[in-house]
């Protein structure tokens, strides 16, 4: 999944904890450069992200909640087809000129036949411009058929390797139903790294059964030796539903209090720091310049299409006269998903226009992930009547976070300090609370995106 729905997930109306999302995450975004010019405007809409979901796994993780199926039958072939059709569909509904980067997620997209990614990037290319430099992930569950066709997937034009390595103590691997070792993990980074140096990110997490801060600093430590550029954490979250909420709830297994797993979070923010890891959002660190351009488009309020069963987006549907950013969903259920692509070119089960309000909202919640906060530059494109110090400068609430060295506010813009990034889920409200305040007291104009 990608670095998206599950925080969107947590946003309205309340937010949950910002600190933790599963193991991967689920919606699209796009590049770097910033926008200075007004919310409409063919910088806001003339590019996007394209996030692509692959919603089949061979068996579902005891913590897992993402929408996922295991297949019934063979359909490669259906699947490519209508991957193709609504990504051309919504492409041209965007009126997008070019996408920056490409992020396939699942479910297990390394399932996925190399051919069917070649597929949908050449279908792309054919509809926009998809250039050479454009960071294409792929999420891979590294098992020795995965690693297998990691090459073919380069030549299918992947560029960048996501890989859910998740623990490297075989053991934990098991309780979390993972169908590959250690060892598998480790070769299969070793030869992502072989065939995209500086472009191999792993997936690990913490608060797992049984882990203590000092064997998950151990792990850490072990896995720093071997990996590239790019770390994503990820704390254990038991959601309702799944078997290991079950497990946890029958006192078959017993998870790491939250003081512990917040000790666990710093270590790890320590440790990555001192073997030169800065850290760029809450969950994830580079270095070498190894930032995903692709998460960051969604962190900073960019566009983006989401294709496949339960994909979301964020874009301006220009091609039917929208003027307006839309949330979309695509349905979830991958048979009911097939029928209605095959229909009518794409699965949108729901569409909702945002309001001004919203997307600040979310332009909030996602900007705040990041270490460098959200820039004064960057809100005035989105809220051009009011800056971040009209709308936060007088709150008491906000006075005392800055205060308390939890918060800045000043020339640069809106962030969090080091340790307030550790208690964002707490941070949050207070902000989103304010900025509600202020947006719904302040000038009523027409504020389109």
């Amino acid at each position: 999944m990608n670095p998206v729905t599950r925080t969107i997930g947590l946003t309205f109306p309340a937010v949950r904890r910002a600190l933790s999302p599963a193991p991967r995450l689920l919606s699209a975004g796009q590049v770097t450069e910033d926008v200075s010019e007004g919310s409409g405007s063919p910088a806001l809409t003339g590019q996007a992200s394209l996030y692509v979901h692959w919603p089949y796994c061979l068996r579902r993780c005891p913590y897992c909640n993402f929408n996922k199926y295991i297949p019934r039958e063979d359909n490669h072939h259906i699947m490519t087809e209508c991957l193709q059709r609504e990504a051309e569909t919504l492409l041209q509904l965007s009126q997008a000129s070019s996408i920056t980067s490409v992020f396939f997620g699942g479910g297990t997209p390394s399932l996925a036949h190399p051919s069917t990614i070649a597929a949908i990037l050449e279908t792309v290319s054919r509809q926009v411009t998809l250039s050479d430099e454009a960071e294409v992930t792929l999420e891979v569950n590294p098992t020795p058929t995965a690693m297998s066709k990691l090459e073919d997937y380069c030549r299918a034009g992947v560029n960048r390797f996501s890989i859910g390595v998740q623990s490297l103590k075989d053991a934990d691997l098991k309780i979390l139903g993972r169908d590959h070792s250690s060892l598998q993990a480790l070769q299969t980074i070793e030869e992502a790294r072989r065939l995209c140096p500086g472009r191999v990110s792993v997936d690990v997490m913490f608060g797992r059964p049984k882990q203590s801060v000092e064997s998950w600093e151990e792990e850490l430590s072990e896995l720093l030796r071997v990996c590239d550029d790019h770390v994503s954490l990820y704390q254990l979250t038991l959601e309702r539903g799944t078997q290991m909420f079950k497990m946890v709830q029958r006192g078959e297994v017993t998870v790491p209090a939250e003081d512990v797993t917040a000790e666990m979070y710093q270590c790890a923010r320590r440790t990555l720091h001192q073997k030169g890891f800065l850290q760029y959002e809450v969950s994830n660190f580079a270095r070498n310049n190894a930032a995903s351009h692709h998460n960051q488009s969604y962190w900073k309020g960019r566009q983006y299409i989401g294709i496949g069963p339960g994909a979301h987006g964020r874009f301006v549907a220009l091609g039917e006269g929208g003027v307006s950013r839309e949330a979309r969903t695509q349905t979830l259920e991958p048979d009911g998903w097939i029928r209605e692509v095959r229909q009518s070119g794409h699965g949108t089960r729901r569409r909702v226009q945002l309001s001004h309000l919203e997307l600040l909202e979310e332009v909030l919640v996602m900007g705040m992930r990041m270490t460098e906060g959200i820039d004064h530059k960057h809100w005035e494109v989105f809220s051009p009547q009011m800056g971040l110090h009209e709308v936060f400068g007088a709150s008491t609430d906000v006075q005392e976070l800055l205060q308390r060295g939890l918060l800045i506010l000043d020339e640069r813009g809106l962030r969090c300090s080091w340790d307030g990034l550790a208690l964002l889920d707490s941070i949050l409200p207070s902000l989103l609370v304010e900025l509600q305040t202020q947006i719904l007291q302040g000038p009523q104009r027409d504020h389109s995106h």
